[in-house]
């Protein structure tokens, strides 16, 4: 099964408040699931990494093994494509993490893509939502 899984991870004060969210779609563009979370103090590398972990964790629990991963944050595309060094080491654990679940599936996908892409911008109202609400909830059955 094919889904298309998009993430975001959001900072506020870099490191600051954090929460990371993702949605994902199958083939026909039905959201299937998505889910924000907040992450305590953080970097926004570390909350864009917190949710590809999270996103790729729920593909593989929902049976997928093509995944096509998006995100807006060119520096965890660009680490999990291995075209940039990890630096970092809270990065390198979490970019580690990620890679482990990515060989999990039998095709993958890593796709940088614009801020306004639609499904990065849902996301991203969501996380600030669960900012403004200083992190006390998650949101997982919120329309989008």
């Amino acid at each position: 099964m094919k889904l298309f899984v998009y993430t975001d991870g959001a900072s506020r004060g870099n490191p600051g408040k954090g929460a990371s969210g993702y949605l994902i779609l199958d083939a026909t563009h039905k959201v299937l699931a998505h889910h924000a979370f907040a992450n305590g103090t953080c970097t926004n590398n570390v909350a864009e990494y917190k949710a590809i972990i999270a996103a790729l964790k729920k593909a593989l629990d929902m049976g997928c093994d093509h995944v096509v991963l998006s995100s807006d944050s060119k520096l965890a595309i660009n680490q999990l494509s291995e075209n940039y060094k990890v630096k970092d080491k809270a990065l390198k654990q979490l970019s580690s993490e990620a890679k482990v679940l990515l060989a999990r599936f039998a095709k993958r996908e890593l796709l940088n893509v614009p801020r306004e892409n639609r499904y990065v911008s849902a996301v991203d109202k969501e996380l600030n939502e669960l900012l403004d609400a200083d992190g006390k909830q998650t949101r997982s059955q919120t329309k989008l």
